[in-house]
């Protein structure tokens, strides 16, 4: 009697993939990880690798692709009317400090391809643009400021939201204080909300 071949689960294979992808690529960088390492950790063929993505470097926008939607479904900015900028901001800090790979991924991409375009860049670039109207059009609605360019504005938010874990060692040696420190970091949280709320709202509204 023959016995029927137990299915392969592709969606679980595609996903230690990706698992295995995203601390391999988040500890060593595009150019220094290999897909011999991805495939040993994943515990996977590295043929399946090719199957499914189709190269190191597609998988490597897979991964950061994923990232950046987890990111922008746990910290949404569905309308400035309502949302305090500070808040978004201090929100956007609590994710990075419990996802620093999405920073590390982010370093990695910038040594990888300096400011060439980028596999997915025309779908990201739509979706930082959106941001950036959201931005343009509360400014216009007088919610935000007027006294930065939306796009320069929403860069600076989104950069001290992160900064602290882009380069967490200067931020440990200039607040003498290790980065797992609670204090600290509720500190660190509540500039970042008063920051964002200085360059983003109205002097009225500060």
């Amino acid at each position: 009697m023959l016995t029927s071949a137990v299915p392969w689960n592709t969606e679980e294979t595609r996903r230690r993939l990706k698992q295995a992808a995203t601390e391999e690529f988040a500890a060593h960088g595009l150019h220094g990880t290999t897909v011999d390492a991805i495939a040993k950790r994943a515990r996977i063929n590295k043929e399946r690798l090719y199957n499914y993505f189709g190269s190191k470097e597609q998988l490597f926008a897979t991964v950061l692709a994923d990232e950046l939607a987890q990111i922008a479904a746990a910290v949404p900015l569905d309308s400035l009317r309502e949302e305090d900028i500070g808040e978004w901001a201090g929100r956007a800090y609590e994710y990075h400090a419990n996802h620093p790979q999405l920073i590390r991924l982010l370093h990695w991409e910038a040594l990888a391809y300096g400011d060439r375009n980028i596999v997915d860049e025309e779908q990201r670039t739509s979706s930082y643009r959106q941001k950036t109207d959201a931005f343009a059009q509360a400014q216009s609605e007088g919610t935000l400021s007027q006294e930065l360019d939306p796009d320069h504005l929403l860069f600076l938010i989104l950069a001290i939201s992160s900064w602290w874990w882009a380069v967490p060692q200067l931020a440990r040696m200039i607040t003498s204080a290790p980065t797992g420190n609670q204090a600290e970091q509720a500190r660190r949280r509540t500039t970042v909300i008063d920051a964002a709320r200085r360059l983003a709202l109205p002097t009225n509204r500060r």
